[in-house]
């Protein structure tokens, strides 16, 4: 632990902290030797790093919204073959609430450019693959970082909906997501059950998702998020759908978990399927990497909400474009004979806003 933690909250000296954007999402990271040990002690902390909770998080970092309210904790590990290990953190808005019970693959992106930059991994002269265990739910992912003349670069000709101008792309392979939380990528066995009356498919391809067909709630699918959020009667027929889905997906009482996501779809414009997003109560701008990913993988299934509406290429390996609210989320998507999905992969990018000092 950092000198400064030992002399408790007040102190003066403040806590090492980087700011980078990941993907469609921005928080801190923090080396784990800079935060406290004991959880609820690196909680309170971090509670107050973002000025939760307050819906407007005017007394910290976070940005008054859930996406902006992240962090990752980053340290070398000790795994065979892994480069470093991963505790993504979701800080919530106006709850006084920290949750680990999920990974985040947009706060992923910004991960090997931090732990290259924190000299925790040894950039090489081109590209500088760095892999990743992701605590949070005991899966690998690699992600390959622009690093020419050995140094990491956020430059570059990539773009991503969600985000304006152009970076270095950052691609990232995930391995054995499937289940990565609820124990197997369908965990109720079935591709489509019902609660309240309402066909659902219950899906962990990395990210516990609850797809559900937008029609079914009387509204079209692409309305904006904000108009999703002012209409209770929806978000009161969500949420009870999703308190009634956590037990099922072997995630308990979920009502103060992040898990699992709600996600609304509908016919796709030009992709494959549309998506709204609720995480968990408000509507995401755009869409999670893995959440894109478990989306993408029901739409390959031979039943449910998202395989009735989806426009899915043919071939072993397709790219399959998640539509959202501000743009598209191209998964990629590489299948076996049997039509089983082998592996997904995303491009993401991610830069470094700050390098300094926080204060609590």
């Amino acid at each position: 632990m950092s000198e400064a933690l030992r002399s408790g909250p007040d102190h003066d000296t403040g806590i090492r902290c980087m700011w980078m954007r990941g993907g469609t999402s921005k928080g801190g990271y923090f080396l784990a030797e800079d935060l406290p040990e004991d959880p609820a002690e690196r909680d309170a902390l971090l509670l107050k790093v973002m000025g939760s909770p307050d819906p407007r998080q005017i007394d910290g970092m976070g940005g008054a919204d859930p996406l902006t309210s992240k962090v990752a904790v980053v340290k070398a590990s000790t795994r065979p073959g892994v480069d470093v290990d991963y505790l993504f953190l979701q800080v919530f808005v106006d709850q006084a609430v920290v949750a680990d019970s999920q990974n985040c693959g947009n706060i992923l992106a910004a991960v090997g450019p931090f732990a290259l930059e924190r000299g925790l991994v040894a950039a090489r002269d081109g590209v500088t693959d760095v892999r990743i265990f992701m605590e949070n739910t005991g899966q690998l992912a690699t992600a390959s970082v622009a690093t020419p003349g050995g140094r990491v670069t956020y430059a570059g000709d990539a773009r991503i909906d969600g985000v304006p101008g152009s970076s270095a792309p950052i691609s990232i392979v995930f391995e054995d997501t499937a289940g990565s939380t609820c124990g197997a990528l369908l965990p109720t066995g079935n591709a489509v059950d019902v609660i309240d009356g309402v066909p659902v498919t219950l899906i962990d391809n990395g990210m516990p998702c609850v797809i559900l067909n937008a029609a079914d709630f009387g509204i079209t699918g692409r309305e904006a998020p904000k108009e999703l959020e002012a209409n209770g009667e929806l978000r009161r027929r969500v949420e009870a759908i999703r308190l009634k889905a956590g037990p099922l997906m072997n995630l308990g009482d979920v009502s103060e978990k992040s898990v699992p996501k709600m996600t609304l779809v509908s016919a796709p414009e030009a992709g494959c399927i549309s998506t709204r997003t609720f995480i968990p109560h408000r509507c995401h701008a755009a869409i999670g990497v893995l959440g894109a990913v478990s989306v993408a993988t029901a739409c390959l299934l031979e039943d449910g909400p998202a395989q009735a509406l989806a426009r899915v290429p043919d071939g072993e390996s397709k790219t399959l474009s998640v539509e959202h609210p501000t743009g598209e989320f191209s998964v990629l998507a590489r299948l076996d004979d049997t039509g089983t999905l082998v592996s997904a992969g995303v491009l993401r990018t991610a830069r470094k806003l700050f390098d300094g000092t926080v204060f609590v």
